[in-house]
This record gives C-alpha cells, structure tokens and sequence, in this order.
C-alpha cells in the first residue's frame, strides 16, 4: 500500500512538472511573435550579432572612424557615444571630406539637446556647417548601432523572397520606416546568408541628399568585439536595386580601436 502511494506520488510530481513545461513552452512561443517572415529573419539576425539591449549594458564605446573615397580624400576622427540618449561626439585630426575648408582639428558633438561644432578648441556657429553636423553625429551613430536598431518601432519588413549570388544563398528583406514623419526615409535591403544567418550586403538609399531612386551597395566583413559581431570592415558604391554594381571603385569606411565601458560623462558632450 505504501509503494504505491509513493508511487501515486511521483507520477503525480511528473505530470504536474509536464504540464508547466509544456505551459512555460507555450507562453514562450506566444511570446515570441513575428509580423512577418521578413521580421522574423532580421530577428534571428540581431540573435546573431547582439541586440540592443547587450549594446546598451556597455554603456558607451570609443572608436577611430576612417573614411576613405576613391580619390584619396580621408577623413579619420575619435568617435564617442553615450548609448543612452543617443551622445554623439568625433573629433577629426583629418577631414579632407567633412568641412576641408576648416585647417586644423574640428569637434562635433550631439549632447541629446543640441548639435554644436568646434574648430581648434573654438565654437563655430556657421548654420551651413552646423547642418552638416547635424547629419554627421546622428549617422555615425546609426551605422554603429544599425542592426540593433532595426528593431525599433516604426519598422517595416517586407520579405523579397530568395538568391544566391556567387554561390551565397540569400533570403532578402526590404526595411523601411515610418515615424510619423512626412520627410521621405531611407530604404534598405538586406541580402541575410543563409548559411550564417548574417547580413553580407544591403542596398540603401540617402533620403537626406534626395538620393532615394539609385540605391548604393555596402558590403560588410564582421568582428567579434567583447561578445558581439561588427560589421568593422565596409566599402560601398552606387548600385542597382538588383545588386548589380559597376567597375567604378569603392568608398571604404572601417571601425578600429573598438572599447567599451569607459567610464564616459555626459559633460564631456556638452560644447
């Protein structure tokens, strides 16, 4: 009688601990909803490289930025952030494409209120160069963080369906955006490797110079930095929407020198 109370017991243990498996089980997947396929496979792609969240736990970073165009005009700047707010702050000891005009080291920075510029330790309050700060800081911020972005609200996804080019497969989603705004947005397509589940290229658009009919094509080589994927390595030039790019040469932009956690202020944004 008492070995099959005990036994009474233990299946009962069992199939009360089957029943929350199979409740956690489904409260997960219910939690894990998709719009579309598109969505789904920019989702699985942030799993990849790390979401926002992950970036954000690393509250700030330092990096050297160094753009290079075909001509050899090369613009190299100490890049900080403050993922919290969106600070923005580069200094340039090289810009031969961003305000060549001005000799000597220039300063931009984006204190979550104000856009502001400095040249040789002095406050520039030009409106034509501090329009082009007010497109540098927010732009070198969403390439570094673009991915984890990508999951912001206001998104869309558009899956476009599957092709290999050079014997890659690719499943390709369109990205556009909506914030309520009436300006036009850039559009992005995203070639996502079915083998590693990673972004190796995308067409994008530059909604900002009324560049939205001839997209360009970047191509992107990752890093492995304090747990995450960057795509450190890119290079671009004009495209078509089919990926077809012609034999004019690319504009390099490469991330170097990446830490994290620096212990940065905020003062240390403010002009």
């Amino acid at each position: 009688m008492r070995f099959k109370l005990n036994t009474l017991i233990v299946l009962s243990i069992i199939i009360i601990s089957c029943k929350s498996e199979n409740r956690d089980e489904k409260e997960l997947i219910k939690a894990v909803s998709y719009k579309n396929k598109g969505h789904e496979l920019v989702s699985k792609m942030i799993e990849k490289v790390g979401d926002y969240k992950t970036l954000r736990n690393k509250k700030d970073v330092v990096y050297t930025y160094t753009y290079q165009t075909p001509d050899g005009k090369t613009d190299i700047s100490t890049e900080k952030y403050i993922f919290d707010g969106e600070l923005s702050y580069g200094k340039y000891e090289q810009h031969q494409r961003t305000l060549s005009d001005l000799q000597g080291t220039i300063e931009q920075g984006y204190d979550g209120k104000e856009f502001w510029l400095k040249h040789n330790g002095k406050i520039l309050n030009d409106s034509i160069a501090l329009k082009r700060v007010a497109f540098n800081r927010p732009t070198n911020f969403y390439w570094f963080t673009m991915f984890q972005k990508l999951m912001d609200k206001g998104v869309s996804y558009e899956y476009l369906g599957e092709e290999t080019l050079n014997n890659t497969p690719y499943e390709i989603v369109k990205v556009s955006f909506n914030f309520g705004d009436a300006n036009p947005t850039d559009i992005y397509q995203l070639y996502i490797n079915k083998n590693t589940s990673l972004v190796d290229q995308f067409l994008f658009t530059v909604a900002d110079f009324g560049a939205m009919e001839t997209p360009n094509l970047m191509t992107l080589e990752y890093e492995d930095i304090d747990g995450m994927l960057f795509p450190t390595k890119r290079k671009y030039k004009k495209s078509t929407w089919e990926a077809a790019v012609s034999d004019a040469p690319w504009i390099t932009v490469n991330w170097s020198n990446i830490k994290f956690n620096n212990g940065l202020k905020r003062t240390e944004f403010e002009k």
